[in-house]
This record gives structure tokens, sequence and C-alpha cells, in this order.
């Protein structure tokens, strides 16, 4: 039987990646238009602190927005980074997607103020944003380091926005979701791949 080649069976991936990362984001689409003809009653389901309600919105929270102009600003970060962070393997993103998803909204639920709701996809992004600077420190996989890069050199300054002082914006929900990403490159990343290279060395009798 033929074996696949590596340049095939990478094209694959990055066209599963695609196809996850447009659904994705498509889904975003969708959901802001029930919400807008509902009357935004799936605003509701965002992520309410420390509220036995507001635990339902750390499954919901993270892919409903507060409006077109909201879920506009987080269509293409969000379509890039999910697209990258899946194209090394749809189902170690999608691991890598959940332990964001689950770090950012359990610090949003204990750490937001108060009678605040928070909802939207930044708390991915954020996570997807440090994923990928910070899984080839780990990995040491020189085409993951040099994607990481690239990606800080993009959207780096994204990062100011862990800190508090923006009205409107929780930062709780960036700086959970960059923390989730940086724990699950820490989790995620291959042990092996730093010894693969590294021959064993040859024993001999004096």
């Amino acid at each position: 039987m033929s074996q696949e080649s590596p340049t095939r069976i990478q094209r694959t991936h990055w066209l599963r990646a695609g196809i996850w990362a447009l659904g994705f984001v498509a889904l975003l689409w969708v959901l802001e238009a029930t919400d807008y003809i509902s009357g935004h009653q799936l605003d509701t389901l965002g992520i309410v602190p420390r509220t036995d309600a507001g635990l339902l919105g750390i499954v919901f929270a993270p892919v409903l927005h507060f409006g077109w102009a909201h879920l506009y600003g987080n269509t293409l970060p969000a379509l890039i980074l999910s697209f990258l962070v899946l194209a090394s393997g749809v189902g170690r993103g999608i691991v890598a997607t959940l332990i964001v998803w689950v770090v950012g909204g359990v610090g949003v639920w204990l750490m937001s103020p108060a009678g605040s709701i928070t909802a939207g996809t930044s708390m991915l992004i954020f996570g997807w944003l440090t994923y990928l600077i910070l899984r080839g420190m780990f990995s040491h996989r020189v085409g993951q380091i040099v994607i990481g890069v690239l990606i800080f050199l993009a959207y780096g300054s994204l990062l100011l926005g862990v800190l508090p002082g923006q009205p409107g914006v929780s930062w709780q929900g960036h700086l959970y979701g960059a923390i989730g990403g940086a724990l699950a490159a820490w989790l995620l990343h291959d042990p092996s791949q730093k010894t693969a290279g590294k021959k064993k060395p040859t024993k001999k009798s004096a």
C-alpha cells in the first residue's frame, strides 16, 4: 500500500482546520442573528459572577456577543487564530480550546464584579493567542516557534487587554483566557520532541 506524503497529510490537516474554523465563526453569526431576532434574549446566558445561574454562562458566553459590532470585532481574529490552533491537529486544538474555555469561564465567574454579565469570543481569542505564542517554547519545534513569533508581532499588542481600565471590557475574561492558553500550551506539548533529535551515547568498555 502506498503511504500519503507528508505534504498531502499537512494539506489535509489544514483543510480540516479551515472547515472547523469557518464552522465555528459561522456558528457565532447564526447565534447573533438568533439573538437579534429574539430581542437579545441570548444575552442573558452570559457569565454572571458567583451565581448558580451564572455557571451556565461558562458554557455559552464564548459564543455569544452583545451586538453586531462586538461580533464583527472578534470575527477575523477568531477565524485566523482558531485555524492556526487547529492546523497542527484538530483533536489537540479542540482540547486546547476547551482548556481555555473552562479556565477563562471559571476565572470570570470567580473574579468579575458582582452584577455584571460577560460574553464574547475574546476570551478564546486571548487563550488561542497565548497558546500559539508559548507552545513552541515548550515543544522546541522550530515551526511552532516561528509561528509564535509572527503571531506575537501581529497580535501581541492585544495582550494589553489583560490589564484593567477600559470601561465595558472584561479584562478578567482576557486575563483568564490568556492563562488558560498558557496552561494548554504547557499541558499539551509533547516532551518526546525535546529528545527526539538526541542520540543515546555509545557505550564503550575500557
